[in-house]
């Protein structure tokens, strides 16, 4: 009997009727719009010292980019809400097991959340397919605070790393209160301004030091540090690296029309479709969508160089933010 009462205490609760779901989501908070004044309080500020201090940590087209993307974001998420509500609703209802809404149940939730995220992050930057709905996030060849509005119009792609969550059966209005401030704890990262912090915070958080590594293009930072709120799952798989250097930013191909969020969401999905174009093998077609960035930027040098008698080719070769052919160019001069 307890043990009956216990279980539906913590996974009994009742079904949400569809008809309700848009009250259920008019009643989520919308926490990133309540934030975003504040965000842009922090950016001006930080542009302002930047100036000030003579740093160069903004470059005008590059922040008009950064700021457009999170834009148009913010409107795509808008629209894909309601919609994104329905399927979380449907598989809250589906599983026989449910926790009702209840504040303690954000904590394991957060954690879980985190988790999926260090997956969908690591695996976005081995897969192509995904590392395409990623690229905006690493185009910036500076860091500054409005990096962290660069995030991809086809992220929500990505909802399937984060299925596990709901069907563990966190109420819809936590999980996508937990999505937002996940969202938003990334927003203090991006910054110079914030040092090294305490040893202890540093060891579990993903501070601005750890997440610097992330975007360095580096040997030693290259492909680094994927937590998103927590370090210690990069510890825990073999992928954390301290900052011991100035990160150098951007990716190696770096993209002139920096001010464009189209091309800035979408150059990599054309560079897929030339490449898959370019060959009649399935296999390779294949390769071209979900191999690993690195490795196809490898086999396009080669073909590169094949096709001008194994001469150096006198351009850049883009490689998911990697540096190894960053000085192709100063080779071939």
């Amino acid at each position: 009997m307890l043990q009956h009462f216990f279980l539906h205490s913590f996974f009994g609760a009742p079904k949400i009727p569809f008809h309700s779901v848009h009250q259920v989501e008019q009643s989520t908070p919308n926490i990133i719009i309540w934030a975003a004044p504040a965000m842009f309080f922090f950016v001006l500020l930080e542009w302002y010292l930047s100036w000030r201090e003579n740093r160069h940590l903004y470059e005008k087209k590059d922040t008009i980019g950064s700021i457009a993307v999170g834009v148009g974001n913010v409107i795509i998420n808008f629209f894909l809400k309601l919609s994104i509500f329905y399927l979380i609703i449907l598989l809250y209802n589906w599983i026989p097991w449910r926790f009702p809404l209840a504040w303690w149940t954000f904590i394991p939730c957060y954690l879980i959340f985190d988790f999926c995220s260090y997956w969908a992050h690591r695996i976005s930057h081995s897969q192509r397919f995904w590392w395409a709905t990623h690229v905006v996030h690493h185009s910036s060849e500076n860091y500054n605070l409005t990096v962290s509005f660069r995030l991809s119009w086809v992220q929500n792609l990505k909802i399937i790393f984060f299925l596990p969550v709901a069907l563990i059966g966190f109420h819809p209005v936590i999980f996508f209160v937990t999505s937002q401030i996940a969202v938003l704890f990334q927003f203090w990262v991006h910054t110079e301004y914030i040092r090294k912090i305490h040893p202890v915070i540093e060891y579990i958080f993903a501070t601005p030091s750890n997440h610097r590594v992330h975007h360095g293009s580096q040997d030693k930072y290259i492909n680094k540090n994927f937590g998103a709120t927590f370090i210690f799952w990069d510890r825990l798989f073999g992928t954390y690296q301290p900052e011991e250097e100035q990160a150098v930013y951007g990716i190696t191909h770096n993209i002139e029309e920096k001010a464009n969020p189209l091309v800035l969401n979408f150059h990599e999905y054309i560079d897929m479709w030339k490449d898959l174009k370019s060959t009649k093998s399935f296999r390779k077609k294949l390769f071209y969508i979900f191999g690993n960035p690195l490795q196809i930027a490898r086999e396009k040098k080669n073909t590169l160089g094949q096709r001008n008698g194994n001469k150096t080719p006198n351009t850049t070769i883009f490689i998911n933010n990697k540096a190894e052919t960053e000085d192709v160019q100063k080779k071939a001069i």
